[in-house]
């Protein structure tokens, strides 16, 4: 008995410790007075000091609407408020609906997280791993020691080269290019099955064109092409009715400018993705969609599966998703650890631990989220029925604004 003691009391501690920093916890109001303050004076001094041309927020918080405002500009150039009704482009906040199309399928039985991936697609048997490159610059391959399998490509440890840096490799991605927007998903696959993998799978995990495979799955599995498929099952039943690849001419007047940070200065970036239909409908970017639209979606996530009458996955595939599925040692891991004491799941960073200093964004252990490349953010708080989203388009990412939102809805971290 006298031996586990030392256990018993690490645990102690280590509960202890989680409970002083957690924000919150589900007895406590999140969205009171003060935070909607703290909230509205964050984001308007992000508009205020030139940061941002625009910002948006929406909060829920048990069901119920529990903050909402917006300042400065969707389209500054052209005096266009932010407001409800702005179309923005969400880039990487297309993963989680991805993930929820492909998790659809996987409640029909249509395939097991780890099934090869080829045995769906063909194209990715026998796949060869980058070594390097010998003294005439030619390509050192190997042959992967395991098959790409379904939950590699859920949580970005498949190996995929695209965005490698790797001598000779990074070459080879870009005569290819997979994500030429006049390939077809198809297309896409067949060129990318063709690239050696940057490394083994499993053994990193690497930010990239996974989720994009995961829409070619969509695709092969179903049947149906992948923009039809979201529309279907995704968007029609949650009514999101402003939500898509495309933004019609009737809907460009709330089409939100795009703005890059360069030498202390906004200046408007042109980018024409939206405005017509390519062949390519990728899983891991390119919608656009409106603050209210998105937190449909988010509030679907934290019932679980449903919105109103339509119920679109199951409360264990939701917790599957949102249960990280890396395990300790994939000690690879890009740039994950500067979102916090996470892991990732499926098409979601998990919080696993607090924040452990105020500099870390702050958040509750089991939240569940992602951002967008223009700097747009979601999170999922199921411990205090909580969700969150954040509209801005600025480029390069702006960590700092999701900082200090976060801050303004949880309040700062403090040190007991």
């Amino acid at each position: 008995m006298t031996k586990s003691l030392p256990l018993l009391l690490l645990v102690a501690i280590t509960t202890s410790f989680q409970q002083q920093h957690q924000p919150n916890t589900a007895n406590h109001i999140i969205i009171d007075k003060s935070a909607k303050a703290r909230i509205d004076s964050t984001l308007k001094s992000f508009v205020d000091s030139g940061n941002v041309a625009g910002v948006s927020a929406l909060v829920f918080e048990k069901n119920k609407e529990v903050y909402y405002n917006a300042f400065g500009y969707a389209d500054r150039e052209a005096k266009m408020p932010m407001n409800r009704n702005t179309i923005v482009r969400i880039y990487s906040m297309t993963k989680p609906i991805t993930g929820v199309a492909l998790m659809t399928l996987y409640e029909k039985g249509a395939f097991l997280l780890d099934d090869p991936l080829s045995k769906y697609a063909p194209e990715f048997s026998n796949m060869k791993v980058y070594k390097g490159v010998d003294a005439s610059g030619n390509l050192i391959l190997e042959p992967a020691k395991r098959p790409i399998t379904i939950r590699d490509i859920t949580r970005h440890t498949a190996g995929f080269a695209v965005g490698t840096e790797l001598p000779g490799l990074k070459e080879l991605v870009q005569k290819v290019d997979p994500l030429n927007r006049n390939n077809t998903l198809s297309e896409m696959a067949k060129k990318l099955a063709t690239l050696p993998l940057a490394f083994h799978p499993g053994d990193q995990w690497a930010y990239g064109i996974s989720v994009d495979v995961q829409a070619f799955l969509v695709e092969r599995l179903s049947g149906k092409p992948f923009d039809q498929y979201i529309q279907q099952k995704i968007f029609d039943p949650l009514g999101m009715n402003h939500s898509g690849y495309v933004v019609s001419e009737s809907q460009r007047k709330n089409f939100a400018a795009l703005y890059r940070r360069e030498n202390g200065q906004l200046n408007a970036t042109g980018e024409d993705f939206n405005t017509r239909s390519w062949p390519l409908k990728p899983g891991g970017f390119g919608l656009t969609s409106t603050i209210d639209d998105y937190m449909k979606f988010a509030r679907m996530l934290v019932n679980k599966g449903k919105a109103g009458k339509a119920t679109l996955l199951r409360p264990e595939t939701i917790k599957l998703m949102s249960t990280s599925h890396l395990p300790d040692s994939i000690k690879q891991r890009m740039w994950l650890p500067s979102k916090g004491q996470v892991g990732f799941g499926i098409d979601f960073a998990v919080r696993l631990r607090p924040p452990l200093s105020k500099e870390e964004n702050n958040g509750v252990v089991g939240e569940f989220f992602w951002d967008g490349a223009a700097s747009t953010l979601f999170w999922v708080d199921p411990v205090n029925d909580l969700t969150a989203v954040l509209f801005v388009q600025i480029m390069p990412f702006y960590g700092k604004l999701h900082k200090s939102f976060r801050d303004a809805v949880y309040g700062e971290w403090k040190e007991y």
